[in-house]
């Protein structure tokens, strides 16, 4: 039995697949510790403590707070894990695929990138296999399996495990368990941004379906002296719609072309405004 594996951790709810994926690894005798490491003011101890219950051995507390913490991006808590990995001597990362919040889907790579080490994205399974992982990623066609050499970084899906809540014994027993305090200046990393945003607007958006316009039941329209189409011609039109992003929001983009297609009346909400600028 040897390596160490550190897990990233946050306060959200999928960290549980994480930690439960590492503690397998452990009971199989594969790995030696499971390292908790999270990222954030005073508060994330609680979510390291939670981690400490599920079965991780010690967590990491990685003190970010102030405008620092409003800084911290996908590249900084890269920077961090990278760090954490040298000084740790892990021989395997497990993080999540993507946050929550603004979705980036980019920890991961980064570390990895920053470390040079393979990467195992979008894991539902893995098997330790000596010096190699099998990791069964999903992807867009269905299921793809690879093997990568280790050390590596794994970015799990939630389908990867069923997590082990913890017990109130264990909750007790976390309480003892040791949370190192470190400072990202004492790794080395500086959390200054390269960028900013400074101006940000919300404009309109516009979306383009097609909807089957039909002649009205009481007279049929006749093409107009010239050629020029009726009101009501029997024909598809393409109809320019410019939304507020509200409404955008409660009407997708493959709803309306479904609904046009099938030839179903296409209520839009009163200050949706619609134009027609083109005849097909």
């Amino acid at each position: 039995m040897s390596g160490r594996v550190l897990v990233g951790v946050k306060r959200v709810i999928d960290y549980a697949v994480k930690i439960r994926e590492a503690v397998k690894l452990k009971e199989k005798k594969l790995i030696k510790e499971v390292v908790a490491v999270s990222c954030g003011p005073q508060q994330v101890q609680e979510t390291i403590r939670t981690a400490l219950a599920m079965g991780a051995d010690r967590g990491i507390h990685v003190e970010v707070s102030g405008k620092d913490y409003e800084n911290l991006g996908p590249l900084q808590v890269s920077k961090i894990l990278a760090a954490l990995a040298k000084k740790e001597d892990a021989n395997l990362i497990i993080l999540g695929k993507q946050a929550i919040d603004d979705d980036c889907n980019q920890t991961g790579q980064m570390t990895a990138a920053l470390l040079d080490w393979p990467q195992g994205t979008f894991a539902s399974e893995v098997a330790l296999e000596g010096d190699t992982m099998k990791v069964v990623r999903e992807i867009d066609g269905g299921l793809e399996t690879i093997k990568i050499k280790m050390p590596a970084v794994v970015t799990a899906d939630l389908r990867l495990n069923t997590p082990r809540y913890a017990t109130l014994p264990n909750i007790m027993k976390a309480k003892k368990k040791k949370i190192t305090n470190v400072k990202p200046g004492d790794l080395g990393v500086e959390l200054t941004r390269r960028g900013e945003c400074r101006e940000g607007r919300r404009g309109h958006t516009e979306r383009t379906v097609i909807r089957r316009r039909t002649e009205p039941d009481s007279k049929p329209s006749v093409p107009a002296a010239g050629g020029a189409l009726g009101p009501f011609p029997l024909q598809a039109r393409l109809i320019r719609t410019r939304l507020r992003p509200s409404v955008c929001a409660s009407l997708p983009q493959r709803l309306c072309v479904g609904l046009c297609s099938m030839g179903l009346p296409l209520r839009m909400k009163r200050h949706a405004a619609l134009t027609v600028t083109a005849g097909v």
